[in-house]
């Protein structure tokens, strides 16, 4: 059975070539991608392994993305595919500075937003798993993904399994409101908070004088065990400088900051999460703070959601290995 179970959407991702905008482009570029499934795939180049959970529309498109998952060695087992639901799409336009990159969603009422309670055999599915992870974008999708992460999360304690949750705010998908409400509930009791300073003021109005204060208010008030986060400086679009940071139980943990060129932004984050719980399975948050700001700094290089890189890759950049070609 798999370490790390993770729950939610994977998209296709269509992006114009070049940096053309989407309205002068003429061919489009095909990824996938999904927070949930970015980070468990960043679990299993980690040497983990993994099974990802969600619902697909059964026809091409549905297929194309179990394909690419079992590519990158996530197990998809317990993907549900439907006759009639669809597939979201999502439309990255890359930016240049001064023109920041941009999204735009095709993703209403998707196969994995039409999911109620009751759908997955939770027990089944975390029988000898160790960790479930999900976002705060799955719950975004619609009132019925909301009530079947609120489920999984319930199963996962009953079962035993470490749990995270990245908040991932996406205002194009809900209110700071609605996202406070339901996310509150949702974080409750559980061992690994992603969170960003701006999303704890903007969701549940947790203010403070410094990562650390900010982040013991969220383990008073929600009971959850750890809380981490990225730091990240943008002097441009295409570089930027990024860390990692960590808090439990009294103690302060950072990371070693990284001048990242980027290829492609998304994804870090995700990868950064996967880094995270790679630690936190070894009960080791510092060691999750310097495995996930590593292989999250690598994942800038890489074109695409997925987080194509080797273990070995990221001991590299912890050793300081430099930028010399490996032959």
């Amino acid at each position: 059975m798999p370490d790390i179970v993770a729950f939610g959407e994977v998209m296709i991702r269509l992006a114009p070539p070049h940096f053309q905008r989407l309205e002068q482009t003429r061919s489009l570029d095909l990824e996938i991608g999904g927070a949930e499934f970015n980070t468990a795939a960043g679990c299993v180049r980690l040497g983990r392994t993994a099974t990802w959970v969600s619902r697909l529309p059964d026809n091409p498109l549905g297929k194309l993305i179990a394909n690419r998952v079992r590519e990158i060695g996530v197990s998809d087992t317990f993907v549900q595919y439907t006759p009639h639901d669809r597939c979201g799409l999502y439309f990255l336009e890359f930016g240049a500075s001064p023109r920041a990159s941009g999204i735009v969603y095709d993703r209403k009422e998707s196969a994995i937003a039409q999911v109620q309670p009751g759908m997955f055999d939770w027990p089944t599915i975390f029988r000898g798993a160790r960790w479930f992870h999900v976002t705060g974008i799955t719950a975004a999708l619609s009132a019925g993904a909301a009530a079947a992460t609120a489920e999984a999360l319930t199963a996962a304690k009953q079962a035993g399994l470490g749990t995270s949750i990245d908040l991932n705010y996406r205002s194009k998908l809900w209110t700071p409101q609605e996202a406070g409400r339901v996310m509150s509930g949702l974080v409750n009791g559980i061992d690994l908070l992603i969170a960003s300073e701006g999303d704890c003021r903007d969701l549940f109005s947790i203010d403070g004088t410094d990562f650390a204060d900010m982040a013991q208010q969220l383990i008073e008030r929600f009971g959850v065990r750890c809380v981490a986060g990225t730091r990240r400086e943008t002097p441009l679009v295409w570089r930027n400088k990024f860390a990692a940071v960590g808090y439990t139980a009294g103690q302060l943990y950072e990371s070693a900051w990284y001048d990242v060129e980027i290829v492609d932004r998304l994804g870090a984050g995700d990868a950064l999460a996967a880094g995270l719980i790679h630690g936190l399975l070894d009960g080791d948050l510092e060691k999750g703070i310097h495995y996930g700001a590593a292989i999250g700094a690598i994942q800038h290089s890489i074109l695409g959601d997925l987080p194509w890189i080797t273990r070995e890759e990221v001991e590299a950049v912890l050793a300081g290995s430099g930028l010399r070609i490996r032959r």
